[in-house]
């Protein structure tokens, strides 16, 4: 589950999407102010037949961007929509390889390590692959959970296919036969948001969760390493205050060992730093913005980009400075394509008034007891009411009064 305003950084590229639309720029120089643009709603769309004779015509979809990712190295982009399609992009440079339809709307997708495959989660909870060397073939089967899948990752080896359901469940299947499972990462008690293989951790992975938490595993064991509860944010005046949430992104600083998590329809981001070697999570800081934040993404040589629905500052750089987390002055690059954010505004500000992407997931919890023991109570006072109705109250001398049949003499 994804918003439909995202960013990605992958390189020396930056790519902002929102509705249909995406906008792809260099980050290398302040100089280079060339923009690649696409349309989903241009793209090509599969003929719309009746289901059946009488059936009602198949869903067309609105063209609103799903799902996107770029390939390791960032030679490839690609994302899915509401159409049902998965689109294909070289990025370098920038041409669109492929338009293919999937089977159902899809929740999140990856690249294989190698780059030859992308791996597309559903909502049935089905796992299906396309390559990306024939970049026009159709999609194979991988795997399937009886849930829905909310995101998928691979091992850096490829040897692994990791995904997480809406039923709390982490699962680590072999790459080259799905059907065989390796481990099942467990503990989570709500939907699995986002998992992240650590990439100079190839062992680790890290998992957030409707439950508020994030898990750092030992997956291919399926053990917990270590567990960190996030605290809702400190101002109980605000109207996220007492909400419950569970993190839309999760990203990664390679240099300073970071993990950023956003939350979920509030503007919190919090940051923690991952301790290799004692296999823990050390909580930094907690980053509350005034305006409300639509994604975030690491920049390896700058620190933490963050997008949030704000038109004369559409894009924020913070980082480490003294120990502390805090906004740093923008440079001449955010200050690029900050302003081609300005130029193509209506792309996101369509999306500024979305509810949150997981507040449909959560378990529905019902106090049957409680209703039980009221309904009781009330048919107690009820007989007890009709015994006194029955029964007329004792006389002056502790006896009930008769009525007589008749005169007396």
């Amino acid at each position: 589950m994804a918003s439909s305003v995202g960013l990605s950084l992958c390189g020396q590229v930056v790519v902002v999407r929102g509705g249909s639309r995406f906008l792809a720029t260099s980050t290398a120089s302040s100089d280079d102010d060339s923009l690649f643009t696409y349309d989903c709603s241009t793209a090509e769309k599969k003929s719309q037949e009746n289901k059946g004779e009488d059936g009602p015509p198949v869903d067309q979809g609105s063209d609103t961007i799903l799902a996107s990712t770029f390939s390791t190295s960032g030679s490839y982009f690609a994302l899915t929509d509401d159409s049902k399609r998965l689109i294909l992009f070289r990025t370098k440079p920038w041409q669109c390889l492929s338009v293919r339809m999937v089977v159902r709307r899809c929740t999140a997708l990856t690249f294989t390590a190698s780059e030859e495959k992308v791996l597309v989660a559903d909502k049935s909870g089905d796992v299906y692959s396309f390559s990306v060397l024939e970049p026009h073939g159709c999609g194979k089967l991988e795997l399937g959970h009886l849930s829905m899948l909310l995101d998928v990752a691979v091992s850096p080896d490829d040897h692994f296919i990791l995904t997480a359901d809406r039923d709390e469940k982490i699962r680590v299947s072999w790459a080259a036969a799905p059907h065989s499972i390796e481990a099942f990462c467990l503990g989570h008690t709500e939907f699995v948001s986002r998992i992240f293989v650590v990439p100079d951790q190839p062992e680790l992975l890290l998992s957030s969760s409707g439950d508020r938490t994030l898990r750092l595993w030992e997956y291919r064991s399926g053990r917990e390493l270590h567990c960190c509860h996030l605290d809702t944010p400190q101002e109980p005046s605000e109207p996220w205050g007492d909400k419950r949430f569970a993190a839309a992104r999760m990203v990664y600083w390679h240099r300073e060992n970071c993990v950023a998590l956003l939350g979920d329809g509030i503007p919190v981001v919090y940051i923690f730093q991952l301790d290799a070697p004692r296999r823990q999570l050390v909580y930094r800081q907690q980053l509350t913005f005034q305006h409300r934040v639509w994604d975030i993404a690491f920049e390896e040589s700058q620190g933490l980009w963050v997008l949030q629905d704000c038109r004369e500052d559409p894009l924020v750089l913070w980082g480490p400075v003294g120990g502390q987390w805090q906004s740093v002055p923008e440079n001449a690059v955010l200050k690029k394509v900050s302003a081609h954010l300005r130029g193509n505004w209506a792309m996101l500000e369509g999306s500024a008034g979305m509810a949150d992407s997981f507040s449909s997931l959560y378990k529905a919890t019902f106090d049957n007891m409680s209703t039980y023991l009221k309904k009781k109570e009330e048919r107690l006072q009820q007989q007890l009411e009709k015994k006194r109705r029955k029964d007329p109250p004792p006389g002056p001398n502790g006896q009930t009064k008769k009525m007589k049949s008749g005169a007396g003499p």
